[in-house]
């Protein structure tokens, strides 16, 4: 039976009047428009943004000064955390709050509180970012919570221009605030004017190839109707397809496709952004086909991806790129070279990139394992172990240690990543035992616990990631 280490990290650490999920920008006006557009990571302006910076700094500090309360004071670490995030989002053009985000080492181990507020706008007016949390009432709340004596912001500029392109913002703002019984060091008064332009990610194998906005559909007909769907493969080459039912459980199983006996691995992801998932199968000759799914059920005719080869590769697929909204796939060699294949579309792979090594793995899966906003690979060993390799949005996994979080899983013959099983916006990985029972490790908060077993019988069949 897999098992894991004694949890050893640090408690969550609840963020004062609870962080707004998500921030939702106001109603439209001339500063606040309603609509999130998306935009290359390449419309990023890398202007000079201490000015803004300081006014939102010192907005807070005049509303908390009004209402009786100490003032915040700045650290330019905390700073960098806000400013990455900014970046983050801005580039992405999705307005959310990073999961987990104090316990960031950025973060600088706040033990009194931690909050954090998004807001978006058409100008530069940053002052004007510190009235809309104001006029929340969830963040204000966090605003005026007298524990937070420290604050990071960070603040990204897009090429924006709502007089040519509606509903196009200019300026993304990001605080985290922080509560702490000793300040850290580096904590200073206010930041200044000499607070340093961010600095964006230069052009990387990770840039998307295209503007990706996927459509919201109804899957009710689809062959698989969401991310959270259990899939898996009969010893007759028919494909499976076991219903999230949104509450831990799952429906009973539904056969949506056939002709799959010839496939070493299977993955589904929503490889070209359409709106309906996808089948990417790694066939034993060597393909690497990808058969798109369509929303009144069934799949098309199949796309190769790669024509010879594959076989011989372990491989995930997820959202590794933190700026890319359009798949990718990580895979290993014999030699432990860890590559990264860049999505091109409904057209076959072209070259790949280096983005590691020494990863001795017989299974891998792609999922945020640490809850920190960004996939990681969790990699099975030949000896059993389950090895984790962090990302950070970026093309490499993070330059760290890479932990053992668990023991025994060579148990599985399988590993599915999957999405809201236990709720909306809940991540998580499933492994399929020799005897058939499926278990199911909910990672939303930060990493491995108790497995549960939500579905038996699925004994001789091939778990699809």
């Amino acid at each position: 039976m897999p098992s894991i280490p004694p949890a050893s990290g640090p408690d969550p650490l609840p963020a004062a009047g609870n962080v707004p999920q998500p921030d939702q920008p106001p109603a439209p006006t001339k500063s606040s428009p309603a609509a999130v557009p998306l935009m290359s990571p390449h419309a990023l302006v890398n202007d000079d943004n201490s000015a803004q910076v300081l006014a939102v700094f010192n907005a807070i500090n005049a509303y908390r000064t009004s209402l009786g309360l100490n003032p915040v004071k700045y650290n330019p670490t905390v700073s960098t955390l806000s400013q990455d995030w900014s970046n983050n989002i801005a580039s992405r053009q999705v307005i959310e709050h990073r999961p987990n985000f104090w316990t960031d080492p950025r973060a600088l181990n706040p033990n009194n509180g931690a909050g954090e507020v998004i807001a978006v706008r058409w100008d530069r007016n940053a002052a004007q970012l510190v009235e809309w949390w104001k006029g929340s009432p969830a963040h204000d709340a966090l605003l005026r919570d007298p524990r937070f004596n420290v604050i990071g912001v960070g603040i990204t500029f897009t090429d924006g221009n709502y007089l040519t392109t509606p509903n196009s913002y200019t300026m993304w703002g990001v605080v985290n605030l922080f509560g702490y019984t000793t300040l850290p060091a580096g904590t200073v008064n206010s930041p200044g004017a000499g607070t340093a332009p961010p600095q964006l990610p230069a052009p990387s194998v990770c840039d998307p190839i295209a503007k990706q906005q996927p459509p919201t559909l109804d899957l009710s007909a689809a062959a698989i109707r969401s991310a959270g769907d259990i899939v898996a493969v009969d010893p007759s080459g028919n494909l499976r397809d076991y219903p999230a039912l949104g509450n831990g459980t799952f429906g009973p199983a539904r056969t949506v496709g056939s002709g799959f006996a010839g496939a070493k691995e299977v993955m589904t992801t929503d490889w070209d952004r359409d709106g309906v998932i996808d089948v990417i199968v790694q066939m034993l000759d060597g393909r690497l086909l990808l058969y798109p799914g369509m929303v009144s059920g069934g799949f098309k005719a199949p796309v190769t991806l790669g024509g010879s080869g594959w076989q011989s590769m372990t491989m995930a697929v997820g959202t590794w790129c933190g700026n890319n909204r359009l798949p990718q796939i990580l895979a290993t060699d014999s030699t432990g070279a860890l590559y990264l294949y860049r999505n091109l579309g409904l057209t076959a792979l072209v070259g790949r990139t280096q983005v590691g090594s020494g990863v001795s793995a017989i299974r891998l899966s792609m999922v945020d394992s640490d809850a920190d906003g960004f996939q990681d690979l969790l990699a099975v060993e030949p000896n059993g172990n389950l090895r984790l390799y962090r990302g950070s949005g970026l093309t490499t996994p993070k330059a760290e240690a890479r932990l053992v979080v668990g023991t025994a899983w060579t148990d599985y013959t399988g590993l599915r990543s999957l999405k809201g099983v236990t709720g909306l916006n809940t991540t998580g990985v499933a492994g399929l035992l020799s005897n058939g029972n499926i278990e199911y490790w909910d990672l939303t908060g930060g990493g491995l616990t108790t497995p549960s077993t939500p579905i038996t019988g699925l004994s001789g069949l091939k778990l699809a990631q």
